[in-house]
């Protein structure tokens, strides 16, 4: 099977295309995330596109619905000891029984307080404090990085935080900008390289000759930082 991708507003949908012997084409949507197309063999590939395109909101919504459902990778048990990254620093996982929960953040810890030391808490307690990190610290990165394209007098978007699998940011048609949140884990500049992506998405909706020559005016060498975070670890 060829893998082909579409463009639907500000979001690409990859999905891979079988030809075979049948009657109509159909689409389907997987749980991990991947879209199949089995089309008939003389199908012409502008019909297969115009059909992805046509069924695109429908993929993008069941592609949210799996999001939910997909596992960590590495599977996490959330004990002390474990590695967890945030802002592209490496920290152990650290469950100290108290009184009250909180969660801090040490020099090479990432401290845990609870009650109740079982890993189903601890990751609850985990989860909770890199979503409200995230929304501190992308709203913080969102200023410092629309500051930089005031003069292209683009709308100051809303920011929405979600897990997702395909891609580390997305910009809507109406200005609001979905931030992976696994972003929180990797170095500022990523952050900042996903979200100046995003807002010049506000001045050209597609990936356009202008696009890119924003991005690269805006951000110089915005190539290697894609790159890299592309190939990040998250172990």
């Amino acid at each position: 099977m060829a893998t082909f991708q579409i463009r639907y507003g500000s979001q690409t949908i990859s999905y891979e295309l079988q030809f075979m012997q049948r009657k109509t084409l159909s689409i389907s949507v997987h749980p991990d995330l991947s879209v199949i197309v089995k089309a008939p063999e003389k199908t012409k590939l502008e019909d297969v596109e115009k059909k992805v395109y046509h069924r695109a909101k429908w993929i993008l919504n069941q592609q949210r619905r799996f999001e939910i459902y997909l596992p960590d990778v590495p599977p996490r048990k959330y004990v002390s000891g474990e590695s967890h990254r945030f802002l592209g620093r490496q920290y152990r996982l650290k469950i100290i029984k108290n009184d009250s929960e909180h969660i801090k953040l040490s020099r090479q810890f990432l401290e845990i307080y609870t009650p109740g030391t079982s890993p189903a808490n601890a990751r609850l307690l985990v989860e909770t404090w890199y979503r409200e990190q995230s929304s501190q610290i992308f709203q913080e990165r969102l200023s410092a990085c629309y500051a930089k394209l005031a003069r292209e007098k683009i709308p100051y978007p809303k920011i929405s935080i979600r897990r997702m699998q395909s891609s580390w940011g997305s910009c809507s048609a109406k200005g609001m900008i979905t931030l992976n949140i696994k972003l929180i884990q990797v170095p500022m500049e990523y952050i900042d390289y996903v979200i100046i992506h995003e807002l010049c998405h506000l001045k050209y909706l597609h990936h356009e000759v202008q696009f890119y020559k924003l991005l690269s005016r805006v951000m110089p060498g915005w190539q290697v930082k894609k790159e890299r975070l592309d190939r990040f670890d998250f172990g």
